[in-house]
């Protein structure tokens, strides 16, 4: 584990989390994770503190209302989120960590099938596909 800082985009919001190394993010294409386009790590609630802005935070939930997806109310960025599939532990926007190029640094990433969620379709969770970025070549 390794403890980074990160924030959104006007930076009224910072934060640090231990998150663990090397980073590995997810993607989901459930209807909200889709909208976003979010790559995700996982961390324990208890590895994130806010430490600038927690005014700045607003709280979006829809459907069952288990899912909590935090953003900065300022710049609009998707900070964390509280997943429905396991609500003992936040998923950080990989993108918000200082220094993470999530093309670059996650060329390909495995997107979990959120359409058909496991939490209702009998707990087995599955995987949708997979992401790769390729890099454009230089004229």
């Amino acid at each position: 584990m390794t403890t980074r800082h990160g924030g959104c985009h006007c930076g009224a919001v910072r934060y640090h989390a231990h998150v663990p190394e090397p980073l590995r993010a997810g993607r989901c294409n459930c209807s909200i994770c889709a909208m976003k386009g979010v790559a995700m790590v996982h961390i324990a609630q208890a590895d994130l503190t806010i430490e600038q802005g927690a005014d700045a935070l607003a709280c979006y939930q829809f459907n069952t209302r288990v899912a909590e997806h935090w953003f900065c109310t300022n710049c609009g960025i998707h900070i964390y989120h509280r997943p429905r599939s396991n609500p003992t532990i936040y998923t950080l926007n990989a993108a918000t960590l200082d220094g993470v190029r999530v093309y670059e640094d996650f060329p390909e990433i495995r997107v979990n099938d959120g359409v058909h969620h496991m939490k209702d379709h009998g707990g087995k969770a599955r995987l949708a596909g997979t992401l790769r970025f390729e890099p454009a070549a230089d004229d």
